[in-house]
C-alpha cells in the first residue's frame, strides 16, 4: 500500500536541509489574508504569486502554493465566525453556528474549534491520500490514452455541472477554454489562429491568463465598495481561550470523523470542492443529530463538521491531481500550472516513476497543516481587522502585482495584455454567472486532450467507434459521463418546476 523505498527518498528530500520550508509560513500567512478578506479567493493569490514560484524548485514552488491553499481555507472560517461574513465560499457552513456562538460572547470558542478542527480535517485528508495515493495509481496505469480523453471530458462535465452556474453556461465556460487551449502550434505541427502574432505561436500563455482571469477580474468586480464591511463591532479575540478550545474539538471525534470523511470524498469530486464539502458535511452532521433544532443557534458541532470538511477536501483535491493529472477545481489548477513549469505533468506515470516527489508534497503537507494549528492562532487578531483595508488602496496596489506578474512571465508586454484581455474576459462571466473555473481548466487540459485524442486515433487506425467497443473502461467511463449530464440535467429541471411551483412563489 505504501511504497518505503520512495517514501525513505521524500523524507530525505524534504528534512535533510531548510530548503523545502521556507517559503511554507509565508505562504501560509498570503492564504490566511487572502481568505479571511471578502472577495480576494484562494485561488486568486495563487494565480497572483504563481510567478514567484519560478524560481523556486519544484518541491519549493508546491510547498508555497499548497500553504497558500491550507491556509485560505482556514481563512475564511475567521470572518464567517466574527463578523458574519464568509472570507470564502468554503466558509459559509462556518457562519450559521459560528457567528451565533461569536453573538453569545463564545467568539474565541469558536475560533479555537474551527482552527483545531480545520488543522485535525486537513491532516486526516492528507493520511488519506497518503495511503491511497500507490493502489490509486496501479489502478489508473490501466488506463490508456482514449480513457483520459474520456476521463477529462467527464471531469470538464462535472465542473460544469456542479460550478454552482447553469449546467449550459458551464460547459459552454469549459468548451471556452478547450477552444484557447488550441491556440498555436498544434500537435501536428500545424499553426492555428495565431493571427499573424509570434507572441501566440506557442498559444496562450497560461498563467497570465490565469492571473488575469482568476485575481485581476475579481478585483474589478468589486471595485465600487469602499471597504469590504462596513462593520465596526469586531468581537475581541484571546489567546488562551482559543487554544483550550482547540484542544476541546477532540471532545467529538465522530462530528471530526464525519465531517473530515465527507471532505475527502467531496474533494476527489473534480468540480465539487470545499465549497459543497462545508455545507453537505453540516446538512449531515445536522440530520444525524440529537439536537437538530439546536444547530444555528450556536453549536459547537456545527463549526466542526463545516471547517473539518473544508480543510479535508484539499487532500481529495490533491488526488486527483497527482493521480490523473486533472485539476478538481480552481486552486489545484494553479497547482497544475505549476507542475507544467517544472516539466512535470501529475498522473499515473509521474506517481510510478517519481514516487519520491509524490511523497514529498504529502509528507510535506502533513507538517504544513501542523504549523497552520501555530500560524493560524498567531494571526487570528489581525485577521479580524484586515477587511477594513479601504479598496482605493487595496484595487490598485493588486492590480500593479497583476501586470508585474504577467510581465514577469513572458519578459514582454505579451504577458501584461494577456492579463488584461483575461481580467475583461473574467469580469463579463463573472458579471453574467458563468464558471471562470471550467475555462481556465479547459485551457489547462485542453492540449492534454488533443494529444491523447491523437495517439487514441493512431491506435485504431482512425476506428474509434469499434476501437471503443473494445475496451470496457472506456465503455464504463462514458457511460459514467453520460449518467452524469443526465442527473444534472434532470436536477436542473426539478429546481426550476420548483421555482415556478405557486407553493413557491407564495
Amino acid at each position: 500500500m505504501v511504497d518505503f523505498s520512495a517514501l525513505t527518498s521524500a523524507l530525505d528530500l524534504m528534512f535533510s536541509g531548510m530548503g523545502p520550508w521556507i517559503f511554507v509560513i509565508p505562504g501560509l500567512l498570503i492564504g490566511l489574508i487572502f481568505g479571511a478578506v471578502p472577495g480576494l479567493q484562494v485561488s486568486m493569490a495563487m494565480a497572483l504569486f504563481l510567478p514567484l514560484t519560478f524560481t523556486m524548485d519544484f518541491i519549493q514552488s508546491i510547498m508555497f502554493l499548497t500553504s497558500i491553499f491550507t491556509g485560505g481555507v482556514y481563512g475564511g472560517g475567521v470572518t464567517a465566525i466574527l463578523m458574519n461574513i464568509p472570507g470564502s465560499s468554503s466558509s459559509v457552513a462556518t457562519a450559521f453556528d459560528g457567528y451565533p456562538m461569536a453573538c453569545n460572547g463564545r467568539q474565541n470558542e469558536a475560533l479555537g474549534l474551527s482552527l483545531g478542527a480545520s488543522v485535525i480535517g486537513a491532516f486526516i485528508g492528507y493520511v488519506v491520500l497518503f495511503l491511497l495515493i500507490q493502489p490509486l495509481a496501479v489502478v489508473v496505469l490501466k488506463l490508456g490514452p482514449l480513457e483520459m480523453v474520456l476521463v477529462i471530458a467527464w471531469g470538464l462535465t462535472l465542473i460544469a455541472a456542479l460550478s454552482g452556474a447553469s449546467m449550459a453556461k458551464g460547459l459552454l465556460a469549459g468548451m471556452l477554454g478547450l477552444i484557447l487551449s488550441q491556440v498555436g502550434m498544434s500537435t501536428t505541427g500545424v499553426l492555428r489562429a495565431t493571427f499573424g502574432s509570434s507572441y501566440l505561436l506557442d498559444g496562450v500563455q497560461v498563467v497570465p491568463a490565469m492571473i488575469g482571469i482568476f485575481a485581476a477580474s475579481e478585483l474589478l468586480r468589486i471595485r465600487e465598495r469602499q471597504t469590504l464591511s462596513t462593520r465596526d463591532d469586531v468581537p475581541p479575540v484571546a489567546f488562551r481561550p482559543i487554544i483550550r478550545a482547540m484542544f476541546s474539538t477532540f471532545k467529538y471525534p465522530s462530528v471530526l470523523l464525519r465531517g473530515s470523511a465527507i471532505g475527502v470524498l467531496i474533494g476527489a469530486v473534480p468540480g465539487v470542492g470545499s465549497s459543497v464539502a462545508n455545507l453537505v458535511a453540516y446538512g449531515e452532521v445536522r440530520r444525524t443529530s440529537s439536537r437538530t433544532e439546536e444547530f444555528g443557534t450556536g453549536l459547537p458541532e456545527g463549526v466542526i463538521a463545516a471547517e473539518s470538511a473544508n480543510s479535508s477536501s484539499e487532500g481529495g483535491s490533491m488526488a486527483a491531481l497527482l493521480a490523473l493529472g486533472i485539476p478538481g477545481g480552481a486552486a489545484t489548477a494553479v497547482l497544475m500550472a505549476a507542475f507544467s513549469f517544472h516539466n512535470i505533468v501529475g498522473g499515473p506515470a509521474f506517481i510510478r516513476d517519481q514516487g519520491d516527489l509524490v511523497y514529498a508534497i504529502i509528507v510535506g503537507n502533513l507538517v504544513q497543516v501542523l504549523l497552520l494549528g501555530i500560524v493560524g492562532l498567531l494571526v487570528l487578531r489581525l485577521l479580524g481587522m484586515v477587511i477594513k483595508v479601504p479598496l482605493r488602496y487595496l484595487v490598485p496596489s493588486v492590480l500593479a502585482l497583476c501586470a508585474w506578474g504577467g510581465f514577469g512571465v513572458t519578459g514582454t508586454i505579451a504577458g501584461v495584455l494577456t492579463v488584461a484581455v483575461f481580467a475583461c474576459l473574467g469580469w463579463l462571466m463573472r458579471r453574467h454567472s458563468y464558471p471562470v473555473a471550467a475555462t481556465v481548466i479547459g485551457l489547462l487540459l485542453g492540449r492534454m486532450a488533443e494529444g491523447e485524442m491523437v495517439r487514441s486515433l493512431q491506435i485504431s487506425g482512425g476506428h474509434l467507434g469499434s476501437y471503443l467497443l473494445e475496451r470496457p473502461i472506456s465503455m464504463l467511463l462514458l457511460a459514467m459521463m453520460v449518467f452524469s449530464i443526465v442527473v444534472a440535467f434532470l436536477k436542473a429541471r426539478y429546481a426550476r418546476r420548483a421555482a415556478l411551483s405557486p407553493d413557491t412563489q407564495e
